[in-house]
């Protein structure tokens, strides 16, 4: 079994689709440094790129297109600026060629180099192929596979091995839920301490809390921005931003000039129960609007799913405890890191390979587990957090219409973020011990329910709310 870092599941990057967007774009960024590896870059005419399956069905919707043209001019998704990317693209579709500097340039008209392919590659359903032409006349093919949460491999996958061994020599190596209690029980440590010397053998304390800055800025900016942003999404959907609105009606606090004093002008408003409800949603509906319109969030696991984690732990900072700092912030992403990275190896975190089930599910169980730690619960009862949330996400498709990351997608983080505290909630009230369905078992079910779910419900917009609703009705 591979080495999951935190980092891996916990992703800085653009809108909307983890699989859709973040991936291609990181596997024309690697196709680029193939080729400047053995020294051929500058010996390329053209490139040409085909598109296969569920990156064809829907891509133009995830912006797939614009994905692989930012990779290809060599953008970083976690650095590039955002503003600037519509009009990378109309200067790119404008002079049909790439530059990436005075003596590195090749052809690249986007509406005759990217091809969509209806029909998908044996490997995975999201699957692409990069071709470049030479000067010479010969030409470099390579296959890259976006198999959800930005992960993107090529079949072969050269670094497994190496990334195996990193796996054997952690302090605490997990392959399954039973093996993480197993070293809690045996040890008597939190999850979230367990996970935290994995970490260790990776990264020094002072990288490994940079990062978790980092990724912690970003969730807290992409809630600020999508509450304090008025319009209508890209798309075609004429989808309103509702995080605006509602946010309008429920801040009624000391008034704040930064993202920072926002989460203490949140403390000093009302916290009822339907008002609790109503910011989890704003702060969730919030992050999936700035994805939606290509904006910077954190994969957490996926984009479409970005919304849950960082709503749940805003609500325990503003709702549970006023007090909460950034060790709170950082047991709660390690706790949840690794919940996510138990599915990525027991089962999917890809919409096209599992539903929505792989996005939201897991995202509610990473949030349920994470939530859970922090007001106290056992490792038993942490677990059992994550189990609950998932077994209540089993089944749920992925069918955007339009193609979009935007109806069901941003209520649905909504839906997750409230299951997730909720979850969290019946694992404290229970004796875990009396628990009946492991999360391993669940894992496992969740994997076998995606291999049966018809392929219509797979982020293909071939079935479901895709197709009983058109852009007409909207």
């Amino acid at each position: 079994m591979e080495a999951i870092s935190v980092f891996d599941m916990l992703k800085i990057g653009v809108g909307p689709s983890s699989s859709h967007t973040l991936g291609p774009w990181r596997a024309a960024n690697r196709f680029l440094e193939k080729l400047r590896k053995v020294n051929k870059l500058k010996q390329v005419q053209r490139i040409q790129v085909d598109l296969y399956g569920s990156l064809s069905l829907t891509g133009r919707g995830h912006a797939t297109d614009i994905a692989v043209m930012m990779g290809l001019m060599d953008k970083d998704p976690v650095t590039c600026d955002i503003a600037q990317i519509p009009h990378d693209v109309a200067a790119l579709s404008s002079e049909k060629c790439i530059k990436l500097n005075d003596d590195i340039q090749f052809e690249f008209d986007p509406v005759e180099a990217i091809t969509f392919h209806r029909k998908f590659l044996p490997y995975h359903p999201n699957g692409l192929r990069f071709k470049a032409f030479y000067k010479d006349g010969k030409s470099r093919t390579e296959h890259f596979y976006s198999i959800g949460g930005g992960f993107v491999v090529q079949k072969e996958r050269k670094r497994a091995q190496k990334k195996k061994v990193t796996f054997s020599c952690f302090p605490r190596p997990v392959q399954t839920a039973t093996e993480l209690l197993n070293y809690c029980h045996r040890d008597g440590m939190a999850i979230s301490e367990v996970v935290l010397e994995n970490e260790r053998y990776m990264r020094s304390d002072e990288e490994i809390n940079k990062e978790f800055k980092a990724v912690w800025d970003v969730m807290l900016d992409s809630m600020y921005t999508g509450c304090h942003t008025e319009g209508t999404l890209p798309g075609g959907l004429n989808v309103r931003r509702r995080a605006y609105d509602n946010h309008l009606k429920l801040q009624k606090g000391k008034p704040y000039s930064n993202k920072e004093e926002w989460i203490e002008a949140i403390r000093d408003t009302e916290v009822k129960f339907r008002e609790i409800l109503k910011w989890v949603s704003c702060f969730a509906l919030a992050v999936n609007e700035v994805n939606a319109s290509l904006g910077r969030v954190v994969t957490a696991p996926t984009n479409g799913s970005a919304g849950v984690i960082p709503s749940v732990i805003m609500y325990y900072m503003v709702i549970e405890n006023h007090d909460a700092n950034f060790e709170d912030i950082k047991k709660f992403l390690l706790v949840a890191g690794e919940v996510g990275a138990l599915f990525k190896k027991g089962a999917t975190i890809s919409a096209a390979m599992g539903g929505c089930q792989a996005e939201i599910g897991v995202s509610s169980a990473m949030a349920a587990a994470g939530l859970t730690e922090l007001m106290g619960g056992t490792p038993d009862q942490v677990l059992m957090a994550a189990e609950i949330a998932m077994e209540h996400h089993l089944g749920l498709t992925c069918d955007p219409i339009a193609g979009l990351v935007q109806v069901p997608c941003i209520e649905r983080n909504a839906m997750g973020a409230i299951k997730a505290i909720n979850a969290c909630e019946l694992a404290l009230d229970a004796d875990a011990s009396h628990a009946k369905v492991p999360l391993d078992k669940v894992i496992n079910t969740m994997w076998q329910t995606a291999q049966d779910m018809n392929s219509k419900y797979k982020e293909t917009s071939e079935g479901g709310l895709a197709v009983n609703v058109s852009l007409s009705d909207c």
